[in-house]
């Protein structure tokens, strides 16, 4: 990959689509963790606590990186990478995060839980990375930050423009494609262009149409459960 080369940004675009679409939710638990101490700490949990998760995730994304040129790793990352993608569309996620009671003990709930909370974060950034180190780290320093941050405005974003979460589904699914095509011992199979580009089509339009059809039904038996329990009060 040529470095600060077009193939370069568009990685590293999709490296901060990637993050900012898969931890949005998760940075919300830096208020819940720091909400009940004063004012002033809080400013230096949330400072604190983010350079300890950026830390931790830099390390845990270059051993993946490390550990996916290991043959086989590839397509196994790739189809979990496919599986999270479907799971972004259909999943509601929670946000059970205890408020901690003094200032080391928030610093240490926020690292521990973006730990626990990032693991697919982290696969993701060593997928769409390519191996690049340079791309890892600089894709974690720009979005990172704007992830603690501005954690509130990226969940007003995501309820108010739904297509952001499909977006960045699409983007996961072809990170996932992406993996697989590039796995070594099915490189003799992905040779045709035609073949390797419209398996990528493939993967991402049964992602993008399987998470549709899930949520659809999910929703048709939510509304059929509602109708049901109004009807029973009627009786």
């Amino acid at each position: 990959m040529e470095l600060f080369g077009a193939e370069f940004f568009s990685a590293l675009l999709a490296i901060v689509i990637i993050d900012l679409v898969l931890a949005g939710d998760n940075a919300i638990l830096i208020g819940l963790a720091a909400r009940n101490l004063p004012a002033q700490q809080q400013k230096k949990v949330i400072i604190w606590g983010t350079l300890g998760a950026i830390l931790i995730r830099i390390v845990a994304t270059l051993t993946v990186v490390w550990l996916l040129k290991i043959p086989g790793l590839l397509l196994v990352g790739g189809l979990l990478l496919v599986i999270i993608a479907y799971k972004l569309l259909v999943d509601n996620k929670d946000h059970d995060v205890k408020a901690a009671g003094g200032f080391w003990a928030a610093i240490r709930t926020i690292i521990v839980a973006d730990v626990l909370m990032g693991l697919d974060n982290v696969l993701a950034i060593a997928g769409a990375s390519h191996g690049n180190l340079l791309l890892v780290v600089l894709g974690l320093l720009i979005s990172v930050p704007i992830i603690m941050f501005g954690s509130r405005l990226i969940l007003i974003w995501v309820d108010r423009f739904p297509i952001i979460i499909t977006i960045g589904s699409a983007v996961l699914a072809w990170t996932a494609s992406k993996m697989m095509v590039s796995e070594p011992f099915l490189k003799g199979f992905f040779e045709n262009g035609f073949i390797k580009y419209g398996f990528e089509i493939v993967v991402v339009a049964a992602v993008i149409s399987a998470g549709y059809l899930k949520k659809r039904k999910v929703e048709k038996e939510v509304d059929q459960e509602a109708e049901l329990a109004v009807l029973r009060k009627v009786e």
